[in-house]
């Protein structure tokens, strides 16, 4: 085990203070974007491929806590939700999902690739007019990615894609924010204010943005380069120098 291998993957914030975490060898690769822009495709790709390069690789996704799945559906089909309900059923999600799913995972040396990451509650509260800094306190739990992929989009790129899969819904559309007159213009309004957020994020965060205007296929070439950079720089890390590993100092 190189010294790379023994390192503390870092936390957003303060951390799960209740949980002791040790070494974590493996790898949080977090792909970020507004809705429909096709991340679920683009993982269910860049799995398969993965472990066929002999990486064991673990999903996760938003609101897919077994603990918190079910309450977080029923509560956005009462169309009743608060920003600071949304938030803290969410919160309470990712917590579970980090604990129960990606700790483990990242213990094991696995590859885990998360479909959105803090990220998208730090673009969706801020659209919704919650306070940013009471939002960053709330996720301060988060563990630190060590690779974000961002598909991005624009509006006009993204409006086809939508109405050709499945569909325009209410929150997907900002309904809770009568932002529009019908369901298309509030579409427009909330995902034009998301994708800016999503924007600034990146560039706060250093993501690393594909353009997602462009075909599948694409896409999935430019993400799989992305990954194969990452993994190889990380095994460069964390291979010791011979001299350290002999116990010898260069001249």
């Amino acid at each position: 085990m190189g010294p790379e291998d023994r390192r503390q993957k870092p936390w957003y914030g303060e951390g799960l203070p209740y949980l002791r975490v040790g070494p974590l060898p493996g790898h949080l690769i977090v792909i970020e974007g507004t809705d429909g822009v096709g991340r679920s495709t683009q993982i269910e790709l860049l799995r398969p491929w993965l472990e066929l390069e002999g990486h064991a690789v673990s999903n996760t996704g938003w609101t897919r806590s077994p603990l918190l799945a079910d309450t977080i559906n029923e509560a956005k089909a009462g169309h009743e939700l608060t920003v600071t309900t949304f938030s803290l059923l969410y919160a309470a999600d990712f917590a579970d999902r980090l604990e129960h799913q990606i700790l483990p995972a990242l213990h094991a040396g696995s590859i885990v690739l998360a479909d959105r990451y803090m990220y998208t509650a730090f673009a969706r509260n801020r659209v919704m007019g919650a306070d940013p800094a009471w939002t960053r306190q709330v996720f301060g739990f988060a563990l630190v990615p060590d690779l974000v992929l961002y598909l991005e989009i624009d509006v006009e790129h993204l409006v086809p894609r939508v109405l050709e899969g499945k569909g325009m819904d209410y929150w997907e559309s900002g309904m809770h924010l009568a932002l529009g007159t019908d369901i298309f213009d509030s579409f427009v309004r909330y995902q034009r204010r998301l994708i800016a957020e999503y924007n600034a994020l990146g560039r706060e965060f250093g993501f690393v943005t594909i353009d997602a205007r462009r075909p599948v296929d694409a896409i999935q070439s430019d993400l799989r380069t992305h990954v194969a950079m990452y993994l190889a720089s990380a095994r460069r890390r964390r291979r010791p120098q011979p001299e350290k590993a002999l116990g010898r100092s260069r001249a």
